[in-house]
C-alpha cells in the first residue's frame, strides 16, 4: 500500500464515535465544508463554485451511502446520495455555461434574473411530475429496512428541488435561492430525525447564506433590469 492509498483509507475510515451506536464520519464534516465553499463562490458568482461543488458531492454521496457501503453511520438515504450524482453532471454543465458567459462577457460569469412565466410554469409542472415519479420509484425499490412512507416523499423532494436549484442556478435564476430554502425545510428534519447531525447543521447554516444569497441576487437583477430603461431614456431626447 503506497503512502497515498494509506492517507485515503484513513481518511475515508476516520470518524467521531459520539456514543456507542453513532459514529460522525469526518468525510460528512469535510463534504458539507466544500458545499459551503461552493455556496459561497456562488454567492460572489465565481464559477469556482461548481468544481468546489463537485469534491463535496464525491464525499457526501459516500457518506448518505451509509450502511449501504459499510459505513456504521446509520440508514442509507438514497434520495440525497441520488443527488450528489446529479451534481455532478449538472456542475460540469454548470462550470461550462459560467466559463463560456465569462469568456463573452470579458469576466461576467453570470448575470441574475428571474425565469419568465413560461419558463416558471414548464420547469414547474415537470418538476411536479418528477416529484410523483421518484416517490413511487423510490418505494417500489424500497430502502432495505423499515421506513415511515414520508421517507419517500422527502427523499423525492429533496431529489427533484436539487435537481432544479441546480438547473436554475447554471440558468441564472434568482429562483434557484428559493428551490434550496425548500429543499433544506424538508432536509434538514429528515437529516436529524436519521442522525446525520453535522449535514443538518450545515443545512441550517445554508438557510442563512441562502437568504443572504437571494437578496444578494435579487438587488443585482433589479439594477440589470433598471439598465436598459436608463439607457434608452437617455437615448430618447436626441
Amino acid at each position: 500500500m503506497t503512502w497515498l492509498d494509506q492517507l485515503l483509507t484513513t481518511f475515508y475510515t476516520a470518524k467521531w464515535q459520539v456514543t456507542a451506536d453513532q459514529a460522525i464520519y469526518y468525510r460528512e464534516i469535510v463534504g458539507n465544508a466544500f458545499g459551503l465553499g461552493s455556496a459561497l463562490f456562488g454567492l460572489r458568482r465565481s464559477a469556482w463554485a461548481w468544481p468546489v461543488g463537485i469534491v463535496g458531492n464525491v464525499l457526501l454521496f459516500t457518506v448518505f451511502m451509509g450502511q449501504a457501503v459499510g459505513n456504521d453511520q446509520g440508514t442509507p438515504l438514497y434520495g440525497q446520495a441520488a443527488r450528489q450524482v446529479f451534481f455532478l453532471v449538472a456542475s460540469v454543465y454548470g462550470w461550462w455555461r459560467w466559463n463560456s458567459n465569462r469568456r463573452r462577457t470579458h469576466g461576467t460569469a453570470v448575470t441574475p434574473h428571474w425565469a419568465s412565466a413560461r419558463q416558471r410554469l414548464v420547469y414547474g409542472t415537470l418538476a411536479l411530475a418528477a416529484l410523483v415519479l421518484c416517490f413511487f420509484v423510490f418505494r417500489a425499490v424500497g430502502a432495505g429496512f423499515p421506513v415511515p412512507w414520508w421517507y419517500y416523499l422527502a427523499d423525492s423532494w429533496i431529489f427533484v428541488g436539487s435537481m432544479l436549484a441546480t438547473f436554475a442556478m447554471a440558468r441564472g435564476w434568482v429562483e434557484f435561492w428559493l428551490c434550496w430554502i425548500a429543499v433544506d425545510l424538508v432536509g434538514v428534519p429528515e437529516l436529524l430525525h436519521f442522525g446525520y447531525y453535522p449535514s443538518a447543521i450545515l443545512y441550517a447554516v445554508y438557510a442563512a447564506f441562502v437568504i443572504w444569497g437571494f437578496v444578494v441576487w435579487l438587488r443585482i437583477s433589479r439594477t440589470e433590469e433598471r439598465r436598459p430603461a436608463a439607457g434608452e431614456a437617455a437615448v430618447a431626447p436626441a
